[in-house]
């Protein structure tokens, strides 16, 4: 692939650079032995061992491997064992699978604003707050509300972030998710891991993924006599070794993400109207994010961004309050159900300017993704590529 092409649209986002036949061991075996699914192989799954891994990598005391990340934030709420129609606090800038795992579970959520971070602004949030899913939106660790029972951790966007005391995203608050999405740090596609530190949360959510079942390894499904009903989240020995595989990379895709960060840093230009927004040491740097004076100028850097060739987006489809899910609370029950249990006269949204200020932020948002598969050199070329694209806005 040509320089020129490697600088422009990035159509292998991220670990999708890092997917090689060579590399992947785990998958031959697992067609090999022609068995897919997790729990009939004769040994330990490959399932099994990706959890270990990410046990370790990530310092998690539990970990579950899922479809998808919509079903790991499913699973940790119904873990908790609430009341139907009880609160979900979320924050007002995030993917729309937030929300949805919320009312999925039988639950309503509730629209926090967010701070100039667009982390959620714990600030905001009751007193009496039960639940709430913090997003650690575009690779920012975001600080984590203190008192709340059940936080859940959205790290979709921050595999391999850090908190300031080292700890792993993920593993700070009662259970953290991961999304392995095309778009994603790593990637099989599609697929999810669920980790917690609460023994008792994981084995109702390793139960409940599975409809209901204590299941052994190895043997036709079996429940305890006081089982509660589940569903199937349980992932594929495929997608299980595709991860495997991504893991292997992650620490060189981290190295690589903060490589270029740093280079950017110093040869972004300087000029007015035009902020790069800072990075914490701990966070997973996934991209450029530019604050504009207005947004006209935001507008006028994607158009010539896109002209030429280099890949951006904006936040925009990120503001739940405006999206149709939230704002319509329509629903394909005939009761309405969550929306109709929500409690009367108690807010579901809560900002002191009517989400002003995010929107006016969001507007004003520029992304420009890194690429940490591209050597020192060519990360080099990349970034001159875009100061001069900005400096010509």
């Amino acid at each position: 692939m040509s320089l020129d092409k490697r600088l422009g649209q990035r159509f292998l986002p991220y670990g999708a650079n890092y997917l090689d036949w060579s590399d992947m061991h785990e998958l031959r075996e697992a067609v090999g032995h022609g068995v897919l699914f997790r729990y009939q192989t004769e040994s330990e799954s490959i399932a099994s061992r990706l959890e270990r891994r990410v046990s370790q990598r990530l310092g998690a005391a539990h970990v579950l491997a899922v479809h998808n990340c919509t079903e790991a934030l499913r699973l940790a709420l119904i873990s908790t064992r609430p009341r139907t129609g009880a609160l979900v606090h979320i924050p007002a800038v995030t993917f729309v699978a937030v929300a949805g795992a919320v009312l999925s579970s039988g639950l309503v959520p509730v629209l926090v604003d967010v701070d100039d971070s667009l982390s959620l602004d714990a600030t905001l949030l009751p007193q009496d707050t039960e639940r709430v899913i913090v997003a650690h939106m575009e690779g920012t660790v975001a600080p984590l509300p203190e008192g709340v029972p059940y936080v859940v951790e959205d790290c979709a966007q921050a595999l391999g972030g850090r908190f300031p005391d080292g700890r792993h995203a993920g593993t700070a608050g009662y259970a953290g998710t991961f999304s392995f999405h095309h778009n994603k740090v790593l990637t099989s596609g599609e697929g999810g891991l669920i980790v917690t530190g609460d023994p008792d949360a994981w084995a109702t959510m390793r139960c409940y993924h599975d409809h209901g079942s204590a299941r052994v390894p190895g043997r036709y499904p079996t429940w305890n006599a006081d089982a509660h009903y589940g569903e199937n989240f349980v992932t594929s020995e495929g997608v299980a070794a595709i991860q495997f595989q991504q893991f292997r990379h992650l620490d060189e895709l981290l190295a690589g993400l903060e490589r270029m960060h740093a280079l950017a840093m110093d040869e972004l230009p300087d000029r007015s109207g035009l902020e790069v927004l800072p990075r914490a040491p701990g966070d997973v740097k996934i991209s450029l994010r530019f604050r504009c004076e207005s947004r006209e100028l935001r507008d006028t850097a994607v158009a010539t961004l896109t002209e030429r060739g280099i890949a951006n987006w904006t936040l925009d489809k990120y503001f739940l309050p405006a999206h149709p899910v939230l704002a319509g609370r329509r629903s394909l029950y005939a009761d309405g159900f969550p929306w109709s249990l929500a409690p009367a006269g108690l807010p579901l949204a809560l900002s002191r300017d009517g989400f002003a200020r995010t929107r006016d932020l969001l507007d004003r948002t520029l992304c420009v993704p890194l690429s940490p598969e591209l050597p020192e050199q060519e990360q080099v070329l990349a970034v001159k590529a875009v100061r001069q694209a900005l400096e010509a806005v």
